[in-house]
């Protein structure tokens, strides 16, 4: 018997706020079109872009939230890397017609960049990355603290006292 793989990585930004919803079950679920580009220059030297439209689905599972989470900190013109399986489907519509649909079944997500809801510069959000909880029973987030210019450390809540202590085994 031989192996196979289906394995699908992006990195993109979102072209919308995730839409969640709950299945009959109660299951929760996340949809979202994250986009994809790719710039050449064509044989004139003249500069082309191209860009792809993937349909990305999150599903919570026993071991993640993982759908709970994109609704929670995911949000339009963010970047994202999502890993999982490529899925196709078919079925018919309402008027008989045979309709397809191409899906990432999105099993590890990392937020990347910085902006408003963008994850504090490459928090990982990956299903994984939220099993362990904080005491006030929040996700942890692996994004590091980031230092206002000027702020004198005032953001290192957890090592307050880090950049008041001179006598370090820096060798700079």
């Amino acid at each position: 018997m031989s192996r196979s793989l289906n394995k699908v990585t992006l990195i993109g930004n979102l072209g919308n706020d995730p839409e969640v919803r709950s299945t009959t079950g109660g299951n929760r679920v996340a949809t979202f079109s994250l986009a994809t580009s790719r710039s050449w220059n064509d044989a004139g030297g003249t500069k082309q872009e191209k860009t792809e439209w993937h349909r990305c689905v999150v599903w919570n599972t026993k071991s993640s939230q993982l759908a709970d989470i994109v609704e929670k900190y995911v949000k339009k013109g963010d970047k994202l890397y999502v890993e999982g399986r490529i899925e196709y489907r078919q079925w018919q519509d309402k008027e008989n017609q045979t309709r397809y649909s191409t899906e990432i079944n999105v099993r590890e997500l990392i937020m990347l960049g910085g902006g408003a809801g963008g994850g504090g510069g490459g928090a990982s959000r990956g299903a994984g990355d939220f099993e362990a909880e904080g005491a006030n029973g929040r996700p942890r987030s692996a994004a590091p603290a980031k230092a206002k210019s000027g702020a004198g450390g005032d953001d290192f809540e957890d090592f307050p006292g880090a950049l008041a202590d001179e006598d370090d085994d820096l060798p700079f």
